[in-house]
């Protein structure tokens, strides 16, 4: 309910606009009541409001976890424009909010009762017209187009908020070069703290396996121990992407990264994953809606990059806190959550 409460109170100041693009919402009473109130009390006094959500494609095959589905009726009783995006090629990923054009509600929380209950996640807002602006450039797209891979090429230009210089990246326009980025970032830094259901994404885990090797870099980071496995499974039985093993061995075998047994996706169980998206640098963050992955390279995405001493010191404070819950990370392992389990 906390969270809810919190979502109502960041809607409560609109007064012209409202754009939400959110991957998935399914909200229960009475967390519902709290979140559609605030909505529909918005819209009653005249705010403009928008919600883009994430359409299940049953024709293409499901990532691992495989998404959750939002649920169309919850929105229609809503009664404000609504437009789905097709998860097709790759799915409309984001979590965020635009307020008035002027502050932005962005993370990785998905708008559901496990998300809100059961999962590790970050939330962020931010008060910028400049970054507000980058975001309603992407809605626009996600919005006018219905096409996730048309979406997201806009260059991240660094912005002044508060004497902090932060940046909007955006997939999968902008995909790849984020994961250089952020690779670029780890392999410069002195000290690393990683939150990511999984790390598959060629140059961050590469570079990852490099500075662990080097031994000149404090390491460490919390995934979720069962996308892991089904990662593993995966790659072992796609020979394409079998030469990522061993890199990601090296990443858990020479540094200080532990998993969350979450319990595995089948219809109608809960979302227990570990869920925070933040790469921390030095005193660099890398915090949104994006997995270090591949196909977060290729989802409609967004991530802050942001320059504050001060944040990258409690985030990484939260990455540590959330990492000593759970037992480390075996390099290598057959049965991966048994093994965990032990």
């Amino acid at each position: 309910m906390e969270i809810a409460r919190r979502v109502a109170a960041f809607i409560e100041p609109a007064r012209e606009t409202l754009d939400l693009a959110l991957y998935d919402v399914r909200l229960p009473s009475p967390i519902a009541e709290v979140v559609k109130g605030a909505i529909t009390a918005a819209a009653q006094r005249g705010v403009q409001v928008r919600l883009a959500y994430n359409l299940d494609n049953e024709r293409h095959p499901k990532p691992l976890p495989p998404p959750p589905r939002t649920e169309p009726t919850l929105l229609e009783t809503l009664g404000v424009p609504m437009c789905g995006i097709p998860g097709e090629p790759d799915l409309m990923h984001h979590k965020y909010v635009i307020r008035d054009g002027q502050s932005v509600w962005t993370g990785s929380t998905n708008w559901t009762a496990d998300s809100w209950s059961r999962e590790e996640n970050v939330v962020l807002t931010v008060d910028s017209p400049e970054l507000a602006a980058n975001y309603t450039r992407n809605f626009e797209e996600l919005w006018s187009t219905r096409e996730v891979d048309k979406s997201g090429r806009e260059e991240p230009a660094a912005v002044d908020v508060g004497g902090v210089r932060v940046s909007a990246w955006f997939c999968p326009g902008k995909g790849e070069d984020l994961s250089h980025r952020i690779a670029a970032a780890l392999g410069r830094a002195r000290r690393v703290r990683i939150a990511s259901p999984v790390i598959t994404s060629a140059p961050v885990l590469a570079t990852l396996a490099q500075i662990a090797c080097d031994g000149r870099c404090d390491v460490a980071g919390v995934v979720d121990a069962t996308q892991i496995a089904q990662v593993r499974q995966q790659w072992h039985a796609n020979g394409n992407a079998r030469w990522k093993l061993p890199l990601l061995a090296t990443v858990f075998e020479r540094s200080a990264f532990t998993g969350k047994i979450s319990t595995p996706y089948r219809p109608g169980s809960v979302h227990d994953y570990m869920h925070a998206k933040v790469t921390v640098a030095d005193d660099i963050v890398f915090a949104g809606s994006f997995n270090l992955s591949h196909s977060g390279e290729q989802n409609a995405e967004n991530v802050l990059e942001i320059r504050d001493a001060g944040l990258a010191e409690r985030l990484s404070a939260f990455i540590d806190q959330v990492r000593s819950r759970y037992r480390p990370v075996p390099p290598e392992s057959g049965d991966y959550t048994r093994d965990l389990n032990d």
